[in-house]
């Protein structure tokens, strides 16, 4: 009761804030589109993308923690599952995206990558369609290995959801599944670390520099750009520290022979932690969206 409670909790404060973020972004779309910029899509893109992970994942085991044990059939474990772990995928690109376009942005002029400003804005849909794209390929395994549990109990090694678990088989192709997410994964937080020590190089530059110097860096920035820039290194510190602290717990989880009912919802919570936080963090840069949108027109 006390954890169906507090996913619940979660869970509203979650969809409450993504869909906040959405909504936020969205009016300055559509209602002031002389406001808009490019980075406004990533952030709608990245609050969809967490909206659905916490729906598909912490909904079954709201359910099941109120004591329901049967909800989900094989059909609809493959599917809840499928979604969920490709918008989890979801969410890792778009922070990935989110941190090097703002690297990008706020290069100085004759950086290695400056030359890549312009063209921003034409690639972010693009990247969009990529990550959505490569996700569903990669996930196409879960299809064909998750069943639902029959039982309540279950020994031995896999992955054991509210009302889900993985086939109790030796699948040769679950090797090359978990090096395609390893590579996949590590690849995405090495370029976000690279593009958060690079921003943090320039924040540092720029604060040895006295305030009456110009500076062709982050000095020549608006002041949103600056606190963007402070709230995304805060938003990629996050996600590292959720996603290895959540997928040590899911491996320990993964390996051990007798599992440990609890588990179950220490991993939801930790796996939700990112996607409920992130909207807070970026909105945090909200009150410059209305600056911005209070701005005269030119």
């Amino acid at each position: 009761m006390i954890l169906g409670i507090f996913l619940t909790s979660e869970f509203c404060i979650g969809i409450i804030g993504n869909s906040l973020l959405f909504l936020s972004y969205m009016y300055i779309y559509l209602d002031h589109r002389y406001r808009k910029k490019p980075i406004d899509s990533i952030f709608m893109h990245l609050a969809m993308a967490n909206t659905l992970t916490i729906v598909f994942l912490l909904i079954p085991d709201i359910i099941s923690s109120f004591g329901m044990r049967r909800l989900l059939n094989d059909n609809g474990c493959k599917a809840v599952l499928y979604i969920y772990r490709v918008t989890r995928g979801l969410s890792i690109c778009t922070t990935s995206i989110l941190s090097t376009f703002q690297a990008i942005a706020i290069s100085p002029s004759n950086a290695k990558w400056a030359w890549l400003k312009p063209k921003l804005s034409t690639w972010i849909f693009p990247s969009f369609f990529f990550s959505w794209g490569i996700n569903m390929l990669i996930y196409i395994h879960i299809i064909h290995t998750v069943i639902a549990r029959n039982n309540a109990s279950h020994a031995g090694q896999g992955y054991i959801h509210a009302f889900c678990k993985t086939r109790m088989s030796r699948d040769e192709n679950s090797l090359p599944f978990f090096i395609v997410i390893l590579t996949r994964d590590l690849l995405l937080l090495v370029l976000m670390m690279s593009t958060s020590i690079y921003m943090v190089n320039l924040l540092f530059r720029h604060h040895r520099r006295t305030r009456h110097v110009h500076s062709q860096s982050l000095s020549s920035q608006p002041p949103f750009e600056t606190k963007a820039t402070h709230s995304i290194l805060l938003l990629v510190s996050c996600f590292v520290f959720f996603y290895w602290l959540s997928n040590a717990v899911t491996l320990y989880g993964f390996y051990t022979p007798e599992k440990i009912p609890r588990l179950e919802g220490v991993i939801a919570i930790l796996s939700s932690c990112y996607p409920t936080m992130c909207p807070f963090i970026l909105m945090r840069n909200y009150k410059i969206v209305l600056a911005r949108r209070a701005g005269p027109r030119h």
